[in-house]
């Protein structure tokens, strides 16, 4: 039974990763008691973007600690792709998230939205979910609210787990991001060098589909 008088489970919910070229768009989801978020204030959460690595490292210890439940969903580059060829990634987002609310059992749930319209975000969500919180779909959740911040914490420390594999498996593939020339630099390396893109990356992203193409036309 999840009431026990008015100490409701609050949920958060959030991604990292969407914009990167290499490995999942990994989503995050929390449960925590109303009573217990005050813990989550004195240990300095904050949005994960505002912390170093090694304050995101040791806050994820000290949530996973405190919260009642966790969910955690990791989307590959080929199902990232599949939905960017359809112009359907806050869909396949809004879906994921919505899976990961259904498990995380809270009855008011703050999610931090990626569509520019948070109301159709939230319907894009209602569409797959098989319980009923209050469910509040909000720009920047991450800064403003505690339980979301917490999420994106558990998101970033997941994600640069996934990203280190690849690391440790590959070598030097810097931060992941099109922005990031030490990134692109391996990228162009291996698909000169393969005439291909290495598995874990998108191939929907732009960078990367100039690259393919040109390679494409370059063959006799």
């Amino acid at each position: 039974m999840l009431w026990q008088g008015n100490n409701i489970l609050v949920g958060g919910v959030d991604e990292a990763g969407r914009g990167s070229i290499v490995g999942p768009l990994v989503v995050a989801g929390i449960g925590i008691r109303e009573s217990k978020i005050t813990l989550l204030r004195g240990m300095g959460i904050r949005d994960s973007k505002a912390l170093s690595p090694q304050a995101r490292a040791r806050l994820f210890g000290e949530i996973m600690k405190v919260i009642d439940s966790v969910c955690i969903h990791k989307v590959g580059p080929i199902e990232v792709d599949d939905s960017v060829l359809l112009r359907g990634l806050n869909r396949l987002e809004a879906k994921v998230m919505a899976s990961v609310i259904n498990t995380i059992g809270a009855e008011e749930v703050y999610v931090d939205c990626c569509d520019v319209n948070p109301q159709r975000y939230r319907e894009y969500m209602e569409c797959h979910l098989t319980c009923k919180p209050k469910l509040y779909s909000m720009h920047h959740a991450d800064v403003i609210n505690m339980v979301v911040s917490a999420a994106s914490i558990i998101a970033k420390i997941t994600r640069d787990q996934e990203i280190q594999q690849i690391r440790s498996r590959y070598g030097s593939i810097g931060s992941g991001y099109p922005s990031d020339e030490r990134t692109m630099r391996f990228i162009r390396d291996w698909v000169a060098k393969n005439g291909s893109a290495p598995e874990f990356t998108r191939k929907s992203w732009k960078p990367l589909r100039i690259m393919l193409d040109e390679i494409t036309h370059c063959k006799p």
